[in-house]
C-alpha cells in the first residue's frame, strides 16, 4: 500500500497489525517505502522515522527463517523476506540522506545534521550485516556506499558528533564515525563462520567497541600487516602492504585501545563479573562470551597478522568430502566399521543403525560375511572403494577447489542432498591425495549464482579408525563400542596425540576405553581441543593401569 501523508504514517504506526511479524514488517516497510517517493517536508519525514526505528527493530528480530543459524540459498522459500529486509534497510539509509539534502538550502533541521549522517551510515551498515548473517555474498559496490557514507559525514565536520540512539544497547548514542567502525568490525568477525547468536553478540559488541578504535592518515613506519582501509575500494580493512593504488590514500586503522578494552574483559570474567555488567548483554553466559570474545580479539585486537600459511590458487581441483560420521570412518580406512572380535555387543552408529543393519541392507547378508578390505597390494583402491560407498549409500560428493593451503581448503559447489553446518566434522581427499583426512567447517557462503563456498580447516596428522566406548563402573553395563578416531603424536610436525569422539562423550577426567591395533587401552581425557555439532577433539593420557 501507499502511505504519502505522515500523518496517517503516524497513525499506523500506533495501530500496527498484531497478527504476525510478517504483517508488522510489511506495513513498516510499506511506510518507509512510500515517504521515500513522497518526500514529505524534511522535519515531518523525520518524525515518521524516528518513530518507526525502534518497531522495525524490534519487528525484525522476530521474523522467521532469518536467525542466521544456517546459510541461505538464493532459492530458499525465505529469501524474498530476506530482500525485502535487505530494501527496507536500503530504504531508510536514503530516507535520512534524502532529508539532508532537502534540509541543505532550507536549514530547519541544521541541528541534526550528525544525526542524519549517523542514521544514514547506521543503515548502510545494517544491509552489510543482513547479507553476512545470511552467509551471502556482498553485492557489487556496496562497500563503496558505505565508504560513502562516512566520506560524506566527514566532508562536513560531523563524522564525530555523537547522537541519541536508542537502538544502541551500550552507549545509547553514536557517531557517524563509530556506526562506520562498527561495520569495519563486523567485516573481520569471520561473519561466515558464525551462529546466528554469535552474530547477534558480535553485531551488539561491535558497537560496544567501536569507541576505542581510530582511523589514521598517518601511515608511515607502520607495519604492512596491520589493518588499513582504502575509501575508494569495494571492500573492507585489508593489511596495509595489500593496498595503495595509484589513486588511493590509505588509512591506519588504530585498535590499539581496543585491544587493551578486550583483555580488561578478560581479567574481569576471571573475578567472576557478569558479561551484562561489562556491557555485553544479558543473555550471555561467561564462558560462551569468552569463548567468542577469544576468536575475536586476534582480528579486532591484534590487526592483521599475515596467512601462516599462502593459499594456492586451483582451477581444476576436486576434492572428495563426506559429512555423516559413519561415511567418515568407511573412507578413512577403507572399509565399514567394525566392533572388536571380542566383543559381545552389536555397535550402532549415530544414525541407530548397526554395522550389520547396514551390511544386509547392502549385500543381503551379515557384516561378517563381507569383505570390504579395500586395500590392493598396500595401496588403497579408491575405485573399488567408490562402488562400495555407493553399496552403502556412504557417497562422498565432490566438491570444486578453488584454492588451498598447508591449513586447509576453499571449496565450492552446487549443493545437493547433504547438508553441512559450521564447525562440523567431514572427512576429505584432494584429487590427488593418497589418504582421507579430517577437517572442520569453518565457514559457509552462498553466492547469488546459488553457488555455495566452504572453508575447511584441515586437522593435523592422518587420522586411524578406533573403537571406543564410555567406561561404566559395572563390567556387565559396559556400553558397545562406537567408531572414534584416533590421531597420533608427531613430534616433528608439532602433532598432540588426540581422540576424535562423538559429540557429548567429554568430561574432564573422564575414562575412555579404545581399541585399535589389535589391543584395548584406557584413557583419560584431560582437554577439550574443538567441539562442533557432531564431535569433539581431546586430549589424553594413556592409563598404566587398569581405572
Amino acid at each position: 500500500m501507499d502511505y504519502h501523508s505522515p500523518e496517517q504514517c503516524l497513525g499506523l504506526l500506533e495501530n500496527l497489525p498484531t497478527d504476525s511479524p510478517t504483517a508488522r514488517f510489511s506495513v513498516l516497510a510499506d511506510i518507509v517505502n512510500s515517504l521515500l517517493v513522497a518526500r514529505p517536508l524534511p522535519e515531518q519525514h523525520l518524525e515518521v522515522l524516528e518513530m518507526a526505528r525502534p518497531l522495525i527493530n524490534k519487528t525484525r528480530a522476530k521474523l522467521p527463517g532469518l536467525d542466521g543459524d544456517e546459510p541461505l540459498p538464493p532459492d530458499s522459500r525465505h529469501n524474498a523476506l530476506l530482500l525485502k529486509v535487505i530494501k527496507l534497510w536500503d530504504s531508510l539509509s536514503h530516507s535520512y540522506t534524502l532529508i539532508a539534502e532537502q534540509d541543505a538550502g532550507v536549514g530547519t533541521l541544521k541541528d541534526q545534521r550528525a544525526l542524519l549522517a549517523q542514521r544514514r551510515t547506521y543503515y548502510a551498515g545494517k544491509i552489510v550485516s543482513e547479507y553476512y548473517r545470511a552467509h551471502r555474498a556482498l553485492p557489487a559496490d556496496l562497500w563503496r556506499r558505505v565508504h560513502e557514507c562516512f566520506i560524506a559525514a566527514e566532508r562536513d565536520g560531523i563524522h564525530a558528533i555523537r547522537v541519541s540512539d536508542t537502538l544502541n544497547v551500550i552507549w545509547k548514542a553514536q557517531s557517524a564515525q563509530e556506526a562506520y567502525l562498527s561495520i569495519l568490525l563486523l567485516d573481520l568477525a569471520n561473519a561466515f563462520g558464525r551462529s546466528g547468536q554469535e552474530w547477534t553478540w558480535i553485531c551488539r559488541w561491535a558497537e560496544r567497541f567501536a569507541p576505542y578504535c581510530t582511523l589514521s592518515m598517518n601511515i608511515e613506519g607502520r607495519k604492512p600487516t596491520t589493518y588499513g582501509l582504502d575509501l575508494t575500494a569495494d571492500h573492507g580493512l585489508r593489511p596495509l602492504g595489500l593496498l595503495g593504488g595509484k589513486d588511493s590514500k590509505p588509512r591506519y586503522f588504530d585498535c590499539n585501545k581496543l585491544a587493551s578494552q578486550i583483555q580488561s574483559v578478560f581479567a574481569q570474567f576471571k573475578q567472576g563479573v557478569s558479561p551484562f555488567s561489562l556491557g555485553l548483554g544479558e543473555d550471555c553466559s561467561i564462558e560462551a562470551s569468552a569463548r567468542l570474545l577469544l576468536s575475536l580479539y586476534r582480528p579486532w585486537g591484534l590487526a592483521s597478522a599475515g596467512r601462516r600459511f599462502p593459499r594456492r590458487g586451483s582451477s581444476t581441483g576436486v576434492v572428495e568430502l563426506c559429512a555423516e560420521w559413519l561415511a567418515i570412518g568407511f573412507h578413512v580406512q577403507g572399509k565399514l566399521f567394525e566392533p572388536p572380535q571380542h566383543s559381545n555387543h552389536t555397535t550402532t552408529s549415530s544414525l541407530g543403525y548397526t554395522q550389520d543393519d547396514v551390511a544386509l541392507h547392502a549385500f543381503g547378508k551379515s557384516a561378517a560375511g563381507v569383505e570390504t578390505n579395500l586395500a590392493r597390494n598396500g595401496k588403497r583402491n579408491f575405485s573399488h572403494q567408490r562402488i562400495e560407498a555407493e553399496r552403502l549409500s556412504l557417497v562422498c560428493e565432490q566438491w570444486k577447489l578453488i584454492d588451498q593451503s598447508v591449513g586447509g581448503f576453499r571449496l565450492r559447489q552446487r549443493p545437493h542432498a547433504e547438508r553441512l553446518s559450521h564447525n562440523q566434522l567431514v572427512g576429505l581427499r584432494p584429487h590427488d591425495g593418497e589418504y582421507f583426512l579430517l577437517g572442520q567447517v569453518s565457514w559457509l557462503m552462498f553466492r547469488e549464482d546459488g553457488l555455495l563456498e566452504a572453508g575447511i580447516h584441515v586437522l593435523p596428522g592422518l587420522p586411524q579408525v578406533i573403537a571406543a566406548r564410555q567406561r561404566i563402573e559395572s563390567d556387565e553395563l559396559r556400553e558397545p563400542y562406537s567408531q572414534a578416531f584416533m590421531i597420533e603424536a608427531n613430534e616433528v610436525l608439532q602433532i598432540t596425540a588426540s581422540l576424535i569422539l562423538p559429540e557429548g562423550w567429554y568430561k574432564t577426567g573422564g575414562i575412555i576405553e579404545i581399541f585399535g591395533a589389535g589391543r584395548e587401552r584406557q584413557i583419560r581425557m584431560t582437554q577439550l581441543l574443538l567441539k562442533g555439532p557432531n564431535f569433539e577433539q581431546v586430549a589424553f593420557t594413556e592409563l598404566s593401569e587398569p581405572a
